[in-house]
């Protein structure tokens, strides 16, 4: 796969919500899962990647993007409800698999690359969440206010 203008990777895009560009003509778009448009809550949703692979083993070269986006799912049990099949569930050895995603993810980032790991703590505490990755965030949401439960954390890779 040519690579030569994707230096920006969306490791779990799903629906690709948080994106303004959908189509970023420099963003290579993963996720583990195909949902057509019309199979869940909105016509026009869909989980559509440029790459159907695992964050845990993704199929690039080690050093290959700038710009790393992380979203992984909120959920630890598979369900009915509409955030389980939009996002997708984490499963019971999520915190190894957890930690496999990072590391991989880590991996694949230039030198001096960006991380950006956005994570809901519907089952999963911040604190459990942050003490499986090797490196601390550079700065991030510090604190929750209200009853939104997202959370952006900004990794840097410095060597």
């Amino acid at each position: 796969m040519d690579l030569s203008e994707k230096f920006i990777l969306d490791a779990c895009c799903g629906g690709r919500m948080m994106w303004f560009d959908k189509k970023h003509k420099n963003a290579l778009y993963c996720d583990i899962r195909c949902i057509e448009k019309g199979t869940i809550q909105h016509e026009s949703w869909e989980c559509k990647p440029d790459v159907i692979c695992d964050y845990k083993d993704l199929p690039f070269p080690d050093e290959s993007f700038n710009l790393i986006l992380w979203d992984i799912p909120h959920l630890i049990k598979n369900g009915t409800g509409i955030i389980n099949k939009k996002y997708g569930y984490l499963g019971e050895n999520w915190e190894s698999d957890t930690t496999a995603g990072f590391n991989c993810i880590w991996k694949k980032l230039k030198k001096n690359g960006v991380l950006i790991f956005k994570y809901n703590d519907l089952n999963i505490k911040v604190s459990e969440m942050l003490k499986l990755f090797h490196t601390k965030p550079l700065f991030g949401t510090i604190t929750k206010k209200g009853v939104n439960n997202t959370y952006f954390f900004t990794f840097m890779k410095i060597e």
